[in-house]
């Protein structure tokens, strides 16, 4: 059973439009994000509200909420084929300037490509209560409306090393975007509405709000210029300078 913790930035991604039933909804998914735990966090005003944008199995979005991974600042989903664009540009410099070397010379614009094949997910139905791995439930016959849409109910189980498990719930629509997600582990459609657990009281809910039908082109799914495209050696090898520097760095 593969090891289940994936994250946005790098989901394995991998076109396979032939095998898999592709939703025709086109169009923008509006969230708002709000503080709901018992401990209130603040939600800077530029991140309180989101968006994805959707043409059938291509998904958009530079809402930090659904980014992953350091310095993200946009992903672009095609089927099972993920691009994200990263800036690294502050953290180099500033090893740079602490005398840190690196073999690659760029700016830290990065773009980051992934690929998985479909049976990398079929494990997310098998019940698994190994610590750290998670599993999903769909709930059938347990609906609601949101945003205008019927959704449905998910609810993901993760173990922690005590065996205790940590559910979280989400509500899905089965008409938007992949039937496989990526950018959101995998799961059969795109959230509606889900809480994210952040520890000591606090919690994160994203909520659709609007969905708007029609209202996207080709060129909302473009990526900016500007950004280095390694190979994936390239990639290791400088993430892992990076992690080594950083660490020399705590060190001292």
């Amino acid at each position: 059973m593969m090891k289940k913790i994936l994250t946005v930035a790098f989901a394995m991604m991998f076109s396979f439009s032939a095998l898999m039933a592709q939703n025709t909804f086109k169009g923008i998914v509006k969230y708002k994000v709000e503080s709901t735990g018992s401990v209130s966090m603040t939600i800077p005003e530029e991140a309180a509200n989101a968006e994805i944008k959707v043409d059938g199995n291509n998904l958009f979005t530079k809402s930090a909420i659904f980014l992953g991974g350091m310095g993200a600042e946009c992903v672009l989903i095609n089927n099972l084929r993920t691009t994200q664009c990263m800036d690294l540009s502050g953290l180099l410099g500033y090893l740079r300037s602490n005398g840190s070397e690196f073999a690659y010379q760029g700016s830290g614009k990065l773009i980051v490509k992934q690929e998985a094949k479909p049976e990398d997910f079929d494990s997310l139905s098998i019940v698994d209560t190994e610590p750290g791995h998670f599993y999903y439930e769909y709930v059938d016959g347990e609906t609601k409306q949101i945003a205008g849409q019927t959704a449905n109910k998910m609810i993901r189980h993760m173990y922690d090393e005590e065996g205790n498990d940590h559910p979280m719930v989400m509500w899905y629509s089965k008409e938007i975007g992949p039937a496989i997600n990526v950018l959101f582990s995998g799961i059969k459609g795109m959230p509606l509405e889900c809480t994210i657990d952040a520890g000591e009281g606090r919690a994160i809910t994203y909520t659709a709000v609007e969905v708007v039908k029609g209202k996207v082109k080709e060129a909302d799914f473009l990526l900016p210029d500007g950004y280095d495209s390694l190979s994936d050696d390239e990639l290791t090898e400088l993430f892992q300078q990076l992690q080594e520097e950083i660490e020399l760095l705590q060190g001292e």
